[in-house]
């Protein structure tokens, strides 16, 4: 079920992320109906040195950097990408447990989407590759110059969220 406060005519702003250890990418739109904005996308990067803590540390502190600056309504998170090697699917996952904990502490609330969701909302075809997906981005928002491809994943979740949002409005008004 959808929340009245997400459905707003005046636009929602959604922050994107994509979760990852070395780069997490994060995108924020602003959408009222099929129309959407760009604000905001840039890359989180981590060093590989650093330790499992200090890396999980910055991707929190860009992240709640980024939220304060442009104040996002919702939240739209990638699911977990399951991966043949445990060990990357264990740190993915720590990396999505911040990524759900930084928009959580100032009230936002937060959306799951599955890889497959997000690349029928963009492209149209749920095995799209990343290149397919960052040409979809840039052609819903508008740019010429397509973002870095962790955030440009990160913005596809954002549109693959708005496309919920005015799929679900549609289906109550009816």
């Amino acid at each position: 079920m959808v929340n009245n406060d997400t459905l707003n005519p005046h636009g929602n702003i959604v922050i994107g992320i994509d979760p990852g250890i070395n780069a997490t990418g994060f995108g924020i739109i602003k959408g009222a109906g099929n129309n959407f904005s760009l604000i905001d996308f840039g890359v989180i990067r981590t060093k590989a040195a650093l330790p499992m803590a200090e890396r999980l540390f910055i991707i929190f502190e860009g992240l709640k950097e980024v939220i304060k600056l442009n104040n996002p309504t919702t939240c739209a998170v990638e699911t977990v990408f399951y991966s043949k090697n445990p060990k990357t699917s264990l740190i993915l996952g720590h990396v999505r447990g911040i990524a759900l904990l930084a928009p959580r502490i100032y009230g936002i609330s937060i959306y799951e989407y599955s890889p497959l969701e997000v690349k029928k909302a963009t492209v149209g075809y749920g095995m799209a590759d990343k290149h397919q997906v960052k040409e979809m981005v840039k052609r819903f928002l508008g740019i010429a110059k397509g973002p870095p491809m962790d955030a440009s994943d990160a913005l596809a979740v954002a549109i693959c969220h708005l496309n919920s949002l005015n799929f679900m409005e549609k289906v109550i008004k009816s």
